[in-house]
């Protein structure tokens, strides 16, 4: 088969790999669409990988299954968590993999087929089109709605996203969906143009405004209810806790290092609350096929589609900062 090799200092190209094989519990899916995330850009950019490729957000349908695999038919349409769970403890039970103190990741997604835990596959209704299955399986509105639970309460009103890449862009969409005012901030300005095509009421351009005094401007002085760092970097995050309300919240999305945070002056003083988000539960998929049926338009977030044959220059116009979600198609 075919697959995408990230060989570092921004070089992609595609090679051929062995086809994968199934254990126990696991299944073959034939890559019908793969979707780019921020969090490869890292590899991408940087030295890249010495064996697979970063991708962890495809659906597709089962080709092969491993032993003990029942609930799954070869001919299946999946969307595909790249996270699995053990199977067997509590967490498990209840669909919230990413907390399975023995999950597994599956990743090498941008390829002809890949593996995925079979308990980690989630069969598709046969109206859910594959670019919107990518979506609402995987990080697009995974992370979204993993933070829309955090934040789940009638007396939240504003909501600022920090950063509006793939992730902070789901943010925007998902949270004025459910009738919030948002702020979408960052400094490019095509994004902020995407943002603002998604719902967000008002965009601010990080590169030339002070970004904590412009939210207070448009909140009567009181700051967001809610900021949700999605960029991850140091000034942003700092930024939410300026920009936040006295007794909001501060959500975490965006992965990056320590942070020089007081406990006095950004959390006690002010009551602050700060949550991370990371990725989403299995069992959240539901709800986003909910917000799907109730006309949330998760396929507006697609700014570019290429073919798989393409994935350099797919993963050259990501990489320029400018795209909301990219996708190949096999």
């Amino acid at each position: 088969m075919r697959s995408i090799r990230h060989s570092g200092h921004s070089q992609t190209s595609i090679i051929d790999a062995a086809d994968p094989v199934p254990g126990a519990g696991e299944v073959v899916v034939e890559t019908a669409v793969s979707a780019l995330c921020g969090s490869e850009l890292k590899g991408y950019r940087g030295e890249g990988m010495t064996e697979g490729n970063s991708g962890h957000e495809a659906v597709g349908t089962v080709v092969a299954l491993g032993e003990g695999v029942i609930h799954l038919q070869v001919g299946t349409r999946v969307g595909a968590s790249a996270i699995a769970g053990c199977g067997s403890c509590a967490e498990c039970e209840k669909g919230r993999y990413t907390w399975c103190a023995g999950r597994r990741y599956y990743g090498n997604m941008h390829a002809e087929r890949f593996l995925a835990g079979a308990n980690a596959c989630y069969a598709l209704p046969d109206e859910v089109s594959w670019d919107a299955a990518v979506l609402l399986t995987g990080d697009g509105l995974g992370v979204p709605t993993h933070t829309a639970a955090k934040i789940d309460s009638d007396e939240i009103r504003t909501v600022a996203v920090f950063g509006v890449g793939p992730i902070g862009l789901g943010n925007v969409l998902l949270q004025a969906h459910l009738g919030r005012r948002v702020i979408a901030i960052d400094i490019a300005p095509a994004r902020l143009e995407i943002a603002q095509r998604l719902g967000a009421a008002d965009g601010i351009d990080a590169s030339s405004m002070d970004v904590p005094a412009a939210i207070r401007d448009l909140t009567e002085g009181l700051g967001a209810d809610v900021c949700i760092e999605a960029a991850g970097r140091e000034a942003s995050a700092l930024a939410c806790f300026d920009a936040v309300r006295t007794n909001g919240m501060v959500v975490f999305n965006g992965e990056q290092g320590p942070l020089p945070l007081s406990p006095s002056s950004h959390f006690i003083r002010r009551d602050i609350t700060a949550v991370g988000g990371w990725y989403y539960h299995f069992s959240e998929i539901p709800a986003m096929m909910a917000f799907y049926r109730e006309g949330l338009d998760v396929q507006a977030l697609i700014s570019h589609r290429f073919s798989f044959a393409d994935a350099e220059r797919a993963f050259a116009t990501f990489a320029a900062g400018e795209s909301g979600k990219v996708i190949l198609e096999y």
